[in-house]
């Protein structure tokens, strides 16, 4: 790690998190990053955005509950002055909401909002995080979509990490990561460092695959209009989610239970002891 902290109470504060989160819906491309690498990422992201006002657009993994409580727990000294979480699944709207209140952390929020939308808060951050659908059917189309949206949390005046499918062997990451690159310098952007390989997923069809962190910044001096508006291009719409048809969820909604926290009555069934004769 670049900076010295308790790896034994890290290890244990992204367990709490993860025993919070909603489980991986994968046909919206919900993959979670396996536990040692949250810990990683999320002690990059902390020092990287620390004192910043800090957008995560989408959060399955939760990134943005592990920096907050980090920081809250005394774990790392550093963190983010502001986090809002803008996601389309309710449970992980409410994930974070009810972990924030049970733990106390006052700088960390959510909100119901999918990319396809006009974009709520224009320029109110300081730096965004996205971890997109990786685009392998699209080129990248829908990590783009999701990028859009970063850069105008901060009013295309600010620097994001986008963290996306980086493989040696496969060729489509390389595309996705060459019109990634291209997006952003055609939105005023340039790429200011990778970094390769960094992230290991729970991923049944490709357990091998890894993702990296590209970062990116506005380029100095360039000034541009921010105007949110919302998707309605069917090219950009088109295997949004993997091979599949264009996007029919607007939100995915909570079914409400008393019980979070606990395996839910339609995961498991009684077999029972035979009763003394």
């Amino acid at each position: 790690m670049p900076k010295h902290i308790d790896l034994r109470e890290a290890i244990n504060a992204i367990s709490d998190v993860v025993q919070n989160r909603p489980r991986p819906i994968r046909q919206f491309d919900q993959i979670y990053m396996k536990a040692g690498d949250m810990v990683l990422q999320s002690e990059f992201v902390a020092a990287w955005a620390d004192g910043k006002r800090l957008a995560f657009i989408g959060d399955g993994d939760a990134i943005s509950v592990c920096v907050a409580y980090l920081k809250e727990r005394g774990t790392v000294e550093y963190g983010p002055s502001q986090i809002t979480v803008f996601d389309f699944d309710e449970r992980i709207v409410q994930a974070v909401k009810r972990f924030a209140d049970k733990e106390r952390l006052a700088h960390i929020d959510a909100v119901l909002y999918n990319c396809l939308d006009e974009f709520p808060a224009l320029g109110q951050y300081d730096c965004f995080y996205t971890n997109p659908p990786w685009g392998a059917s699209n080129n990248g189309e829908s990590v783009h979509v999701f990028v859009e949206r970063g850069m105008e949390s901060t009013g295309y005046a600010g620097r994001g990490l986008i963290v996306i499918a980086d493989d040696e062997e496969l060729e489509w990451p390389k595309q996705v990561l060459a019109s990634t690159q291209s997006f952003a310098l055609e939105r005023g952007h340039y790429v200011s460092r990778m970094m390769p390989r960094m992230h290991g997923y729970h991923l049944d069809d490709a357990p091998e695959l890894k993702s990296c962190n590209l970062e990116i910044a506005a380029l100095p001096g360039e000034a541009r209009t921010v105007e949110s508006r919302s998707i309605t291009d069917p090219n950009r719409l088109q295997n949004f989610y993997g091979r599949s048809t264009v996007p029919r969820v607007r939100y995915v909604r909570e079914r409400k239970r008393l019980d979070y926290g606990n395996a839910n009555e339609n995961e498991y069934e009684f077999e029972f002891l035979e009763e003394p004769r």
